[in-house]
C-alpha cells in the first residue's frame, strides 16, 4: 500500500508545527517525516509531547532524518527518540560542503563511517540509510561518482532517493532506479519549476506542477523498488499549506489512475 507523507522541513518557516499538523491531516496525510533540527533540543518529556501531538492529528512518523554528528555522538538518544515516536527507519540526510570528501578514497571512508553509524541502529531493529542531494552525482576527478561509491562500499545501507536532487545533480533518475532500485526504501517526492519560474521558491514547484515526470516515476518506483512511502517535500515554499494540499491531491489522483 502506498503511504503519502510530508517532510516537516518543508514547513520549518511556518511555525508552530502544532498548528500545521491539522492542515496536513485535513489534506489527507497519514504520516510525516522529521528532521534533525526538531530533535536536537528535545528531552524525553518533549518527545512524548510531540508524539501526543501527532497522535491527536492521526499522524505517524515512520521515517526521520538525523545528522551524522548525533548518530555518531549519541546513538542511544537517536534510538530512544525513534522508539518513542514509532520511527521505523532513520536516514542520514547531508554532509556540509566543507566536510565532503574530494576523492574516491575519501568517499569510501565516508561510506564506512555511515555503515558503522548504522550498526547500533540496525541492532535496535531500525532501518538505516542515506538521503541524497545533488552533490553525490557529480563526478570526482577520476570519473567515479560518490553515490555509486556509497552504495558499493556500504552494501547494508538503505537509500532514501530524493529524485529532484538526482535530476539537479545532472543524473538520470530512471537509470539509478533501474540499477539500484532494490536499495531504495523511501522516496522524496519533489518537483522542479520550469526554467525562470518560482525564483522566490528556489526553483522548486508543487508536486505535479513542475517539470519532473512523476507519473512515469511512480510506475517505475513501484515496479523496481520496495519503497511504498512517498514523502512530499519543497525546500522553500512561499505557502506550505498550498504546497502540502496541491501536492497530495495531484499524487493521490495519479496513483489512483495507475492502480
Amino acid at each position: 500500500m502506498n503511504r503519502l507523507a510530508f517532510q516537516l522541513y518543508s514547513a520549518r518557516n511556518f511555525q508552530p508545527f502544532s498548528a500545521f499538523y491539522p492542515v496536513l491531516a485535513a489534506a489527507g496525510y497519514d504520516s510525516v517525516e522529521g528532521y534533525g533540527g526538531i530533535y536536537s533540543e528535545l528531552d524525553d518529556a518533549a518527545v512524548e509531547a510531540l508524539k501526543t501531538d501527532l497522535d491527536a492529528n492521526g499522524l505517524t512518523m515512520p521515517t526521520a532524518h538525523f545528522g551524522l554528528d548525533m548518530l555518531e555522538s549519541d546513538p542511544d538518544k537517536v534510538i530512544r527518540i525513534a522508539k518513542a515516536l514509532g520511527i521505523e527507519r532513520v536516514y542520514c540526510p547531508h554532509i556540509a560542503a566543507e566536510l565532503r570528501p574530494t576523492d574516491h578514497a575519501g568517499w569510501q571512508a565516508f561510506a564506512a563511517r555511515l555503515d558503522t553509524a548504522g550498526e547500533k541502529l540496525r541492532a535496535a531493529g531500525l532501518g538505516f540509510g542515506w538521503h541524497n542531494h545533488d552533490f553525490e552525482f557529480q563526478a570526482l576527478p577520476d570519473g567515479t561518482v560518490p553515490m555509486q561509491i556509497l552504495l558499493d562500499t556500504a552494501p547494508t545501507i538503505e537509500w532514501e532517493a530524493d529524485i529532484a536532487w538526482i535530476i539537479r545533480g545532472g543524473a538520470d533518475p530512471f537509470d539509478w532506479i533501474e540499477r539500484h532500485g532494490d536499495r531504495i526504501t523511501a522516496v522524496h517526492v519533489k518537483d522542479i519549476a520550469a526554467e525562470g519560474e518560482a525564483k522566490d521558491e528556489d526553483g522548486w514547484a508543487d508536486v505535479g506542477h513542475g517539470t519532473v515526470d512523476w507519473a512515469r516515476l511512480f510506475t517505475e518506483l513501484r515496479a523496481r523498488t520496495p519503497a511504498r512511502l512517498f514523502i512530499m517535500e519543497h525546500d522553500n515554499p512561499a505557502d506550505a499549506a498550498r504546497f502540502a494540499t496541491r501536492s497530495i491531491d495531484w499524487v493521490r489522483k495519479t496513483l489512483e489512475q495507475q492502480a
